[in-house]
């Protein structure tokens, strides 16, 4: 069994690789699911040595809880992080099955979903926040994308529009030759 790097040096190397995103934010994932699985057994073990001695537990356990504490935020950090490099992954993740894909495809979710609740957050933080926008202050949120962005999304939206048409069209053929048998 190979030896993953720690998920931090693992991350801090991916940013600046030229490996596909996906990819890369992948086996970053799994870097950091063997490290949460070791932080598992550390805090299973305490539970099951701990002690009468509450100082004793209290020196332990702490600082344990503390480092697992601080290990989830520098997940979502990096999350954050990589969902500005490639955001569009993050509705992907490849550790979701091709059966999970399809299920949740049947299920109705498709990808300009995520386009609509992108506008539908940004109209409701823009409506929110107009007040302020009107004064010139920052938001720093989806209320204040720029025209630039808003006709990027709008792209985005039609071609994703375009390619889910396709795969439907041929989903509908595969359904229609399966029913003919």
């Amino acid at each position: 069994m190979s030896t993953l790097p720690n998920s931090r040096a693992f991350m801090a190397q991916a940013m600046h690789s030229d490996n596909p995103p996906r990819e890369t934010f992948h086996n970053f994932f799994e870097c950091w699911l063997c490290e949460q699985n070791s932080y598992l057994e550390e805090l299973v073990s305490a539970a099951e040595n701990h002690n009468t001695n509450q100082q004793h537990d209290h020196a332990i356990l702490v600082p344990l809880i503390h480092r697992i504490v601080r290990y989830y935020e520098q997940y979502y950090q990096f999350k954050s992080n990589w969902e500005r490099r490639d955001a569009i992954s993050m509705f992907t993740p490849t550790w979701r099955s091709k059966l999970e894909d399809a299920f949740l495809w049947i299920g109705g979710w498709r990808p300009t979903l995520a386009i609509h609740l992108l506008y539908s957050k940004s109209g409701i933080q823009f409506e929110s926040k107009i007040g302020d926008l009107i004064r010139g202050l920052t938001t720093e949120d989806l209320g204040e994308l720029t025209p630039n962005q808003i006709k990027r999304i709008d792209q985005l939206q039609r071609k994703t529009i375009d390619e889910e048409r396709v795969l439907s069209e041929k989903l509908a053929k595969q359904q229609e030759s399966v029913a003919d048998r």
